[in-house]
């Protein structure tokens, strides 16, 4: 009888972990913080070849910012997900854009939709519109997609969901990789 109510237990302790996605994602952050670099997808010359009309920035392209620690975020004011993950970018922004080149890019939006959300939320984190092909390695499926790339064109961390990007975890992840 006992060993049937700790296992009861057990298997409720591993569902909960599994299909509560706070827990999941908790979990996740504080056991799998930093991607394998060795295994990580490069970034080729090629792939950098974007052409970014500036929002809130000085128009650029993304090769401009190769050999460098680039924050890359591809977003849309149409997107709830992207709405919500907006504050924690901004904080990040704010204490890392000394060390990192933020770049969010709004997809399948208009100008003025960008420019009104940006000034309605005071953003100032940089934000372009791509006026050039994606390539497929950046390209996203699903929004937001968000990309940690290091100064040789590795991604880092790539996640394909809304996140609190103002955690420790984040924090101590880039001071690992801007040193």
């Amino acid at each position: 009888m006992k060993k049937n109510i700790i296992y009861l237990v057990i298997i409720a302790i591993i569902g909960i972990v599994l299909f509560v996605p706070g827990i999941r994602n908790s979990l996740k952050d504080a056991f799998f913080p930093v991607a394998t670099v060795e295994s990580a997808v490069h970034i080729g010359e090629e792939d950098y070849d974007i052409e970014l009309k500036g929002i809130n920035a000085p128009s650029t392209n993304l090769k401009n910012f190769k050999d460098k620690v680039i924050f890359l975020n591809f977003w849309g004011t149409w997107c709830p997900p992207c709405r919500k993950e907006w504050p924690s970018i901004q904080k990040l922004y704010d204490t890392r854009k000394d060390h990192v080149d933020f770049v969010l890019i709004a997809m399948n939006d208009k100008e003025e939709d960008v420019r009104k959300f940006l000034k309605e939320n005071n953003y100032t984190v940089p934000v372009y519109i791509a006026q050039s092909p994606i390539s497929g390695k950046l390209l996203p499926r699903v929004f937001p997609t968000t990309f940690l790339l290091d100064k040789h064109g590795r991604i880092l961390i790539k996640e394909d969901a809304s996140k609190d990007w103002n955690t420790e975890t984040v924090h101590q992840f880039i001071d690992n990789i801007i040193k």
